[in-house]
């Protein structure tokens, strides 16, 4: 563990698909506690880069670290058992199995490698589940079939069942997409809950108010390359960020959201 340094780093890290460089010589730091937000247009390689870190899709070039290790080659469960978990766009479950046994799943899988599962669950690994369950608010869900939930507790199904790991880093991707505005408040109160525990955690996200509000640093990106990175009220001086992703007009709803943050 290096306790001095970044818990993640990412160092000229680029993943090529043929010719197309969907995130190209890209470097940032993230400080344990710390929540980044990222944001960029669709197909800026925003998700690629969660696919990337988490080893879903290794790096074509680069360097990442986590907690001091090397992890770029790992495969995805080894980064898991490192101490990275992560929610996906589309909100992915087993649909046939209720919400409780769904998070039971992650507890026992997403700690360890289980080269021979046993034929019952720990206790342990059931206090955590349930714990999961509690933090994000779907205790009185526990007992539903996945499939019919709908889309709020299915995002808050998997980050319960992301938080069953134990994770020191949680990668969210659009954790508010579809949502409503008051479904959104929720979210951000579970992720407000996250960052008081000190769990660090990167977001990537289209709702900018919601970045906003959440980060305590921003990364923008567009054409897999790093165009801002910085405290959120420079979103709207950045020139750049402005015209090819916020507009006018969300540069000024933004400003509004920021003055009444942190006063003009």
């Amino acid at each position: 563990m290096n306790a001095s340094g970044p818990l993640l780093a990412c160092r000229n890290v680029s993943k090529y698909f043929g010719a197309l460089a969907a995130v190209h010589d890209l470097s940032f730091e993230v400080a344990p506690g710390e929540v980044l937000g990222i944001g960029g247009p669709n197909g800026a390689g925003k998700t690629t880069l969660f696919e990337v870190i988490s080893g879903f899709s290794p790096a074509s070039a680069g360097e990442i670290a986590f907690d001091g290790r090397p992890i770029t080659q790992l495969p995805p469960e080894r980064i898991c058992h490192a101490g990275i978990a992560r929610t996906f766009q589309l909100n992915a479950g087993f649909d046939s199995l209720s919400v409780r046994d769904n998070v039971l799943i992650a507890a026992y899988f997403g700690r360890r490698n289980r080269a021979a599962p046993g034929l019952t669950i720990d206790r342990t690994t059931r206090d955590r589940a349930d714990a999961a369950l509690a933090f994000v608010g779907l205790v009185d869900s526990a007992e539903a079939i996945t499939g019919g939930l709908p889309v709020l507790d299915r995002k808050l199904l998997m980050l319960a069942g992301a938080l069953a790991t134990d994770p020191k880093l949680l990668l969210m991707d659009e954790p508010v997409g579809g949502l409503n505005p008051k479904e959104i408040d929720r979210v951000m109160r579970v992720i407000e809950k996250l960052r008081e525990l000190g769990i660090t955690v990167i977001v990537i996200e289209h709702v900018m108010r919601f970045l906003v509000e959440l980060s305590s640093r921003i990364l923008i990106m567009h054409h897999g390359e790093k165009i801002y990175e910085g405290p959120p009220g420079g979103l709207v001086k950045d020139a750049t960020v402005v015209d090819v992703y916020l507009g006018a007009g969300t540069s000024q709803r933004l400003q509004a959201v920021l003055d009444a943050r942190h006063g003009p």
